[in-house]
């Protein structure tokens, strides 16, 4: 999730110290993206514990994938993975068989975030943080409240040039799907055309593909409505309080970031340490409260104050509504074909 989520490329094959490799085999070593984890947790951990932990960081999900697939997981202890990728780590061999006996702040959890579908029971991951994809946009300079994925895919002519769409293959995808009232997981030759005809032409209405700015674009005004992860969009909501989020009538996907323990891990012990400690209530909170994502801790989400959810009102999605949209899941080979079909969307004219 995934500050700078995205897709699954790799299916087929600000802490202490902070590189692009992994770190000495001494501390445990930490792979996580940037800002998402409190910056004095490592020094936290090893007051807590005792032990010594270090933070690499990964900028993507197939950053971290390619290191641990090229290393069969050696170096690293914990990583914070998308939860298709971390299926992906699983079928490979590559992630521990976790031992809930070691991790008891597992009780902290939403009953519902022990039956995600990528792993009913915490097998093998243990989740972080999970949220909803929508629009988001600017309420004072939008005519009445989008409802449906086709505001975004065939604007209205006041929203020409003026909407932004997820740049990475599960999510630039996935808007389609659930315009079309598909799957987004979906395999089916004939409606991945069908999807691919339809975002080339939304394409011709668009301002940019962007991943990481858009909400930036909404506060300036050279955006009117953005597709968007919830949390990115309160951090628009932050700067204009006219910015709000909506999720279309069609629904959305259900995304999580996880945590797992490598297989190959030399520091098993205190890998466990640290996945027991992000979930202490106030540790976990902190996710919340600062990347304004919603964490599927039920004592730390008990624990906001409720201004937070009044001004940002995503944040009080239950979880409950959450497991009502279709989570992303590995989709295999057909990833080939989605990779694929973003080339030609983006090359299309």
């Amino acid at each position: 999730m995934q500050r700078f989520r995205s897709s699954i490329g790799l299916l087929l094959g600000a802490g202490l110290a902070c590189g692009a490799g992994a770190a000495s085999a001494d501390a445990l070593v930490i792979s996580n993206w940037d800002g998402y984890m409190a910056p004095e947790a490592l020094d936290s951990f090893l007051e807590a514990t005792g032990n010594e932990a270090e933070l690499v960081l990964h900028g993507t999900n197939e950053e971290i994938m390619g290191k641990l697939i090229a290393s069969k997981g050696r170096g690293y202890d914990v990583v914070f993975v998308s939860s298709p990728f971390a299926e992906v780590l699983q079928h490979l061999g590559l992630a521990e068989q976790l031992d809930h006996e070691q991790i008891p702040n597992l009780a902290n959890l939403y009953p519902e975030a022990t039956q995600l579908e990528h792993d009913p029971g915490n097998h093998y991951s243990v989740p972080y943080t999970w949220g909803s994809t929508g629009l988001c946009y600017r309420s004072d300079l939008v005519t009445g409240q989008p409802d449906s994925w086709h505001d975004l895919l065939t604007p209205s002519d006041e929203l020409q040039g003026k909407t932004t769409m997820l740049a990475t293959d599960r999510w630039l995808l996935g808007a389609g799907f659930l315009a079309q009232g598909y799957s987004v997981n979906e395999t089916d030759p004939d409606k991945l055309a069908d999807v691919r005809d339809l975002l080339i032409e939304a394409k011709k209405g668009l301002l940019a593909y962007d991943d990481t700015t858009f909400y930036a674009k909404l506060v300036s005004g050279e955006a009117l409505m953005v597709h968007a992860w919830d949390g990115w969009c309160n951090y628009g909501i932050a700067e204009n309080a006219d910015i709000q989020y909506v999720i279309p009538q069609e629904g959305s996907d259900l995304w999580v970031d996880t945590m797992v323990i490598l297989k190959g891990s030399e520091n098993k012990a205190a890998a466990y340490e640290f996945v027991n400690y992000v979930l202490d209530a106030d540790n976990h909170r902190w996710a919340s409260e600062n990347i304004l994502y919603k964490v599927p801790n039920q004592a730390a989400m008990e624990a906001l104050d409720p201004t937070l959810i009044e001004q940002f009102p995503n944040l009080g999605m239950t979880p409950n509504d959450m497991m009502t949209y279709e989570q992303l899941r590995n989709v295999g080979d057909a990833q080939r074909a989605y990779s694929r079909m973003v080339s030609e969307i983006k090359a299309a004219n």
